[in-house]
């Protein structure tokens, strides 16, 4: 089944509508709640839909945090777990990428056998970073490595046709043509240049150097953000520029923080602060968030360090683990209705589904939920929650690994209570899989991508500082 090609952008202009209109609590307020802990259940999150009557409510809660998730260590079967997900989910990345263009495919059949030629440059992003890890790794030979970074870096910087240095979302994977009239996309286009940048970082290669900068100082954010105070999610030739703007919480962070660290094409600090960070709660928890799936509070993760940092506004670290318990707690919930949710197998995020791709996800609920379960919604928050992420992908692994488990690992989505299995794996979701996993035990993507001039310009313009005291998880 062809992947909904606008759906999630479709998705993106409906939440920003909703999310919009919702209210932002200052600094003060928002470190005060970030020390609560879950207290039982007396409403659901917000915006709130209805309220569950009192009897089904459970009348015990456990702490929202029992750990300091960067204290974490895994052991070493655990460490070896983690090393066979990346390593596997790396394959896609190396079997899947045009050796000439570089480019990487949108997506593929899970057992790897798939002619479809849709590349992604956001999947080709996520594969340039994934290269660097194989690379500190050794999983391939390091010249062969290099070599195919710099076809990547070669063919983006010569062929591929851009406006204004962004680039379309899909992408002909043998010519570098855009496909499916799809859009100039800032979000897509930025991951992309998260994997550029992570490259120049890692590799000491002059060439890499030069084609990466290239690459990164033609960008003209002052063009995507079109004379207002936000930047709009994307362009295209038969319509212009997408109405709706990056004007609230999503996993838009890394675009500002890329714009405002540019040399050539500054953005003016004052968009960092232009766009709306809304309040939710979730029986009595209360965190920044959108009605969205839990990738919102994953993507810039992947690259920018937030640990123990802080702008004016928030810890956006401490508020990703928040999200992330949150929606297991909303999963194990929606037990009552889908019982093979648990503790050991939890996360939705935006998949492929029975009834195709989908933007789904909670809370408050989004998408027809049916029990279906995704890999990257828990591999995606390892350096969040490490212990409860690891169980699921483990019990995952030892339960399903007939159906679910496949030549890149694990398939996209799959439903325990329907045997319902994804045929394909998406580049997207292999990419966060792997780098957050690779974050959770080395900190390898934030250590080499954070080298970088522009990240911490970004970081710095946007009013960053250290926690002198971290924010305690646990209080």
């Amino acid at each position: 089944m062809n992947r909904g090609r606008f759906s999630r952008r479709a998705w993106l202009r409906q939440a920003a509508q909703v999310a919009g209109g919702l209210p932002l609590a200052g600094p003060s307020a928002l470190i005060s709640e970030f020390l609560q802990r879950t207290q039982p259940a007396k409403q659901r999150s917000q915006p709130a839909p209805q309220r569950q009557p009192a009897s089904q409510q459970p009348s015990e809660r456990p702490p929202l945090f029992e750990n300091d998730p960067t204290k974490y260590r895994f052991t070493r079967d655990e460490d070896e777990f983690l090393e066979g997900i990346e390593r596997t989910s790396f394959q896609f990345f190396w079997n899947e990428t045009n050796p000439t263009t570089g480019l990487v495919k949108d997506r593929s059949h899970a057992d790897g056998t798939d002619q479809r030629n849709a590349a992604s440059i956001a999947a080709t992003g996520f594969g340039l970073t994934a290269h660097c890890i194989a690379d500190q790794r050794g999983w391939e030979q390091r010249m062969e490595i290099r070599d195919r970074v710099r076809n990547t870096l070669r063919f983006v910087a010569t062929r591929v046709q851009h406006e204004h240095g962004f680039y379309a979302h899909f992408l002909n994977i043998q010519n570098g043509e855009r496909v499916f009239q799809s859009e100039v996309s800032s979000v897509d286009t930025a991951i992309f240049l998260c994997g550029v940048l992570t490259c120049r970082a890692y590799f000491d290669d002059a060439e890499i150097y030069e084609l990466a900068t290239t690459i990164f100082e033609r960008v003209d954010w002052l063009w995507m953000l079109q004379g207002h105070k936000t930047l709009a999610m994307g362009w295209t030739p038969e319509h212009g520029f997408i109405k709706t703007r990056w004007d609230s919480y999503s996993e838009h962070m890394m675009i500002y923080l890329l714009g405002l660290g540019s040399a050539t094409h500054t953005l003016p600090p004052a968009t960092w602060s232009a766009w709306a960070r809304p309040i939710f709660e979730f029986n009595g928890t209360r965190y920044i968030s959108a009605k969205a799936p839990i990738f919102i509070h994953q993507y810039s993760h992947a690259w920018f360090d937030f640990r123990e940092r802080r702008d004016h506004f928030a810890d956006y670290f401490t508020n990703s683990v928040i999200a992330t318990k949150v929606h297991k707690l909303w999963c194990l919930e929606l037990a009552q209705q889908f019982p093979d949710y648990s503790e050991d197998l939890w996360g939705i995020s935006a998949s492929d589904s029975v009834r195709g791709y989908t933007a789904w996800g909670g809370p408050p609920e989004m998408g027809r939920i049916d029990g279906s379960v995704v890999s990257c919604a828990t591999a995606g928050s390892l350096p969040f929650l490490p212990q409860e992420t690891l169980r699921v992908l483990r019990y995952m692994r030892e339960n399903y690994a007939q159906k679910a488990w496949h030549t890149y690992g694990f398939v996209d989505a799959f439903n325990p209570l329907t045997n319902w299995y994804s045929a394909d794996v998406l580049g997207i979701d292999l990419g966060i899989t792997i780098l957050m996993a690779e974050n959770a035990r080395t900190g390898f993507v934030w250590e080499q991508f954070m080298k970088n001039d522009e990240a911490i310009r970004g970081m710095s313009r946007a009013g960053f500082h250290e926690l002198v005291t971290p924010l305690p998880l646990n209080s």
